[in-house]
């Protein structure tokens, strides 16, 4: 009777082995080039350590952020403009609903479309909440506006997520995400903005 090696069915057996070895093997192969920025994204993180945000740096912030919607809904895009600065990837989620957008487009049409669609208006933003860490800072407000927009003028309070990312130092806006719903709603009326 000649001995046989078993290969198969048994934890240990050789074949079994030599599977998860080429298992492991590809894993590592397929994870090696996602490591490698990320572990180089951690070494320069280490190397040039962002401070935290202080109050200091948060109320300036804020009070920039407040000045900018002000010029913004009295239709003074040049101030809006010089008060903040938007990211190349920003994105807008606007009070009245529909897709999202990205970008901000600086033409002179647009800049005119909306000087003149947004009229007399201030803003005083209450600040609910405000989260920093590292180049990230969330501000959670209510802006309380007043103006007119669209040739309507009323009161116009919005619930407002400002993120905003520090890039060489400077604070940019990457994500604006506002809603006018500050005064509590029915369920029967959030079932017809819902159906669209």
């Amino acid at each position: 009777m000649s001995k046989s090696t078993n290969t198969t069915g048994k934890a240990g057996a050789p074949l079994e082995r030599k599977a998860r070895s080429n298992a492991i093997s590809r894993r590592l192969a397929l994870a090696a080039p996602l490591a490698l920025p990320l572990a180089m994204q951690a070494a320069a993180s280490k190397a040039a350590p962002q401070a935290a945000m202080d109050d200091a740096a948060l109320k300036e912030l804020l009070a920039r952020a407040e000045a900018a919607s002000s010029a913004f809904v009295r239709g003074d895009m040049k101030a809006y403009l010089d008060l903040i600065e938007i990211a190349p990837d920003f994105t807008l989620m606007q009070p009245f609903g529909g897709p999202f957008s990205r970008g901000f487009d600086r033409s002179p049409k647009h800049l005119a479309e909306l000087a003149s669609y947004f009229q007399d208006g201030t803003v005083r933003m209450e600040l609910v909440q405000a989260y920093a860490s590292g180049d990230m800072a969330v501000l959670a407000v209510i802006e309380w506006g007043h103006g007119k927009v669209g040739g309507l003028e009323q009161e116009w309070p919005l619930r407002v997520t400002l993120v905003f990312r520090r890039e060489n130092g400077k604070w940019l806006l990457a994500h604006r995400h506002a809603d006018p719903l500050v005064h509590k709603i029915s369920l029967e009326q959030l079932s017809v903005l819902a159906k669209g």
